[in-house]
């Protein structure tokens, strides 16, 4: 049995699997709700879901399930993830308590059960991950959490002692290339205007090399490198823009073509 100290201890007894948990990755849910609401759901055998852990707005920690079982949180991840659910709506930032919180408890995994202090941008490595992250594998979210609370993973693994770094996935390398579109263009869909390229009429090989850069820093959800803009290269442009406080409007122009080299992962 593996259960944190020093956290409400409230054990439910269905919607869970015994055993079967190797943890190497911890999860980030928000409830879309409240902690009372959703302890109760937990509870219900028709609900067939459950998590971990549990935060308040205020900072209160709940633990439902031992961390040698598997919650039933994240679809195919269940078997090596740990799920926190934190209090609040989806499309709510953490509170200013919850981040403390949740880098308690990664900083606790860590000791416990080897999770990394860092963060992974890949549903195959370790460390601090956000739900929609694994995608179909991972139970099929979409919007959970919203990028304001992704943005925030990297000051939760900081709390938590780490560096806020991005799993051993590429860090920036200092000097990005030229951008290759006119000044004011960008990437963009295919039914965009003039001005947003999407690589089906041209500049495809540049496309692509966004792309690989991209997945290089560990941004698995674009699949392959295909060089063509899609609702998968829109969903990762959105996020890595909030990520690092760039305009979110998943066109990819020279700023967010310039981080994809310049930043650091974080």
């Amino acid at each position: 049995m593996a259960r944190m100290p020093g956290v409400q201890w409230r054990p439910i007894s269905t919607n869970y699997r015994s055993g079967g948990c190797l943890p190497r990755i911890v999860t980030i849910h928000k409830m879309q709700g409240s902690m009372s609401g959703t302890d109760s759901w937990f509870r219900n055998p028709r609900a067939r879901v459950s998590s971990h852990f549990g935060v308040s707005k205020g900072g209160t920690i709940r633990q439902w399930v031992n961390t040698s079982d598997s919650a039933w949180a994240q679809g195919n991840g269940n078997g090596y993830c740990l799920s926190i659910e934190n209090e609040g709506n989806v499309n709510e930032p953490l509170t200013s308590a919850q981040p403390d919180a949740c880098a308690r408890i990664l900083k606790w995994a860590n000791g416990v059960h080897g999770v990394p202090l860092q963060r992974t941008t890949s549903i195959g490595g370790r460390g601090l991950a956000y739900h929609s992250l694994g995608g179909s594998t991972w139970g099929g979210p979409t919007g959970c959490p919203a990028a304001r609370v992704i943005s925030q993973l990297g000051e939760i693994v900081r709390r938590a002692g780490g560096s806020g770094g991005g799993g051993g996935s590429n860090q920036g390398t200092g000097k990005a290339p030229a951008f290759p579109l006119p000044s004011g263009y960008a990437f963009g869909p295919r039914s965009g205007p003039a001005w947003q390229v999407s690589g089906y009429y041209g500049h495809r090989e540049d496309l692509r090399r966004w792309q690989r850069q991209m997945l290089a820093r560990g941004w698995a959800g674009l699949g392959t490198a295909d060089g063509l803009y899609g609702p998968k290269t829109e969903k990762v442009a959105r996020q890595f823009q909030a990520e690092k406080s760039l305009g979110v409007d998943g066109l990819i122009g020279s700023h967010s073509w310039k981080a994809a080299w310049e930043t650091p992962v974080t």
